[in-house]
């Protein structure tokens, strides 16, 4: 059972709502403690996110979010970029925190977040480089075609995708139609079809890619394909803590998160995005000197 588990176990709505209340304040009364995040798990949505952040929380130097309820991410650089630096902040251990645990284990801690839409949304590159210009990036990019179909499957599971899968790749322009512009022109809209209905958008990497490799040096990037993750999941555990500059550390098990079992894609729908995707991963390949198992259809 999670700490959020056993609080709304033993404790009443009303209670736990006031405590929350309390909690989030401190964060922000105490946020000039609280240093920055060393790194960012900024994408792709239904790449493998979750599973390695829940890999990394497991090493000792990695401390969780505060509060506790807060498994994964702040929402900053997107969603919440209104609220300003000491909100962000509050999010995150204190210098204090960190430096207990780098006696306790004798190693660096490392502070991390990971969102997915960061990647994606037209501002969060040049936010994250303004605000956090040594920050480490880690992008995980799956088959694109099998991401659009997971995304699908987790709209649709959630009750925010009414469409057929079929029906809804014809219709992301027309649905998602001026919500980039938009975004850009306001900066604190929050675009929930941007979120939710871009399959084809988002399996576009080069493009979303290119304003981060703009702006940070390549040092500070690193390109997994999910397959590696999924099947090589040690071994790309230990290439994220190296390049995190965290010790080495062997996990009992590996368990595959966020994980949504289905019928098959339809074979004819497959193959049309196959035929979609190729040239941009081709461009992907190529302008990051990398192969990927699914480049070709």
């Amino acid at each position: 059972m999670t700490i959020r588990d056993r609080a709304k176990s033993v404790l009443p709505t009303g209670v736990r709502t006031r405590v929350r209340g309390s909690l989030v304040r401190y964060g922000e009364w105490t946020s000039d403690q609280r240093p920055l995040p060393d790194f960012l798990i900024a994408g792709t949505k239904r790449g493998g996110t979750t599973s390695l952040w829940r890999y990394l929380l497991e090493h000792p130097l990695v401390p969780r979010l505060f509060p506790a309820w807060n498994t994964k991410t702040s929402h900053y650089f997107e969603e919440n970029w209104g609220r300003g630096e000491a909100w962000y902040r509050s999010h995150f251990p204190t210098q204090r925190q960190r430096r207990a645990l780098e006696r306790k284990h004798g190693g660096p801690t490392r502070v991390g977040e990971a969102a997915p839409l960061y990647m994606f949304h037209p501002l969060a590159p040049q936010r994250v480089a303004d605000l956090l210009p040594e920050v480490r990036l880690i992008f995980l990019l799956r088959d694109p075609v099998e991401r659009a179909y997971s995304h699908w499957k987790e709209r649709r599971t959630e009750g925010k995708e009414p469409l057929e899968f079929a029906e809804a790749l014809a219709r992301e322009e027309e649905r998602t139609a001026g919500e980039r512009v938009r975004l850009v022109a306001e900066p604190t809209y929050v675009s929930e079809a941007y979120d939710w209905y871009t399959y084809r958008a988002r399996g576009r990497y080069l493009e979303h890619l290119e304003p981060w490799l703009d702006r940070f040096d390549r040092e500070q990037m690193l390109v997994l394909p999910s397959e590696t993750l999924y099947r090589e999941p040690a071994a790309t555990y230990a290439r994220v803590l190296d390049f995190l500059g965290l010790p080495p550390h062997q996990l009992a098990r590996f368990e595959v998160f966020n994980d949504r079992r289905s019928s098959a894609m339809d074979p004819a729908v497959r193959a049309e995005l196959s035929t979609y995707f190729a040239p941009y991963n081709d461009a992907l390949a190529e302008r990051l000197g990398m192969g990927f198992d699914w480049s070709r259809p």
